[in-house]
């Protein structure tokens, strides 16, 4: 795959639904036989567009790839969603998982709240716990799926739903780029899909419990991630290269 064929899906599905988009990319990007894995995969971080995008992806193709960065941080009510998502839909995830020198280190060092300290610490451990695990697959991948939204974030409303990620050498698909958090809400109540009960208590956005907290009424919806930061500052490194959030059509770089 090249980044000039970017350009190409770019126009050919750029009017096209979510569905359809969904159908050609998984078909397009599947293994070539039934020892190989598929090239594409959905990364989750068991949001709410996330769990959207489960129920369309393995209601299209059920044996689809799906992982997620258990950063060994995550709060039990993440966990306990990830046993209740596997039960409905009859699936397994792909687990990744931090290297144990890594963490080890790191915590010997600075502590194990380092995050709380400085930007550059919060970004070491996000790096050690989320980004090296991530690198990993996405060097077994063509296509990785993402449920980012343009409305998440100030750092995010330049996104396309298909860009070329040319740190990772990959298409990153962002099917939900353009859809609003009411349009998530109304189809997961529709469609009866699972989600974290955090959501029922303030937390919009949701990632490692030490590093997440619930919002007041009519904050942002990150407000309650890496509340200390200031907006502009809060990415955990798995979508910015140089700064900038890879995604944007053209862009150089990669939901934490």
């Amino acid at each position: 795959m090249q980044q000039s064929n970017v350009k190409e899906l770019v126009s050919e599905f750029k009017d096209k639904e979510l569905d359809e988009i969904m159908r050609y990319f998984l078909a397009a990007y599947a293994g070539s036989s039934v020892k190989d894995q598929d090239r594409i995969a959905l990364a989750s971080s068991l949001g709410a567009e996330d769990q959207v995008l489960t129920h369309i992806i393995l209601s299209i193709k059920p044996e689809a790839r799906i992982f997620i960065l258990d950063t060994g941080r995550l709060h039990n009510e993440t966990y306990e969603l990830m046993s209740r998502t596997m039960k409905r839909y009859e699936m397994k995830y792909e687990f990744l998982f931090p290297e144990s020198a890594d963490v080890e280190a790191m915590e010997s060092q600075d502590g194990p709240d380092l995050f709380y300290e400085s930007i550059e610490n919060r970004k070491k451990c996000c790096f050690f716990r989320k980004v090296k695990p991530l690198e990993k697959i996405l060097s077994s991948l063509d296509v990785w799926i993402t449920g980012l939204r343009k409305e998440q974030a100030v750092t995010r409303n330049a996104l396309e739903k298909i860009a070329w990620d040319k740190a990772n050498g990959l298409i990153k698909l962002n099917p939900l780029a353009d859809w609003t958090e009411k349009q998530v809400w109304a189809y997961i109540k529709e469609h009866h899909v699972p989600y974290n009960k955090l959501h029922d208590q303030g937390y919009p956005s949701i990632g490692c419990a030490p590093c997440t907290r619930a919002v007041k009424p009519g904050e942002d919806l990150r407000a309650g991630r890496w509340w200390w930061e200031t907006p502009e500052q809060k990415e955990c490194g798995l979508h910015l290269v140089d700064g900038k959030l890879a995604g944007r059509r053209g862009s150089h770089g990669s939901s934490g």
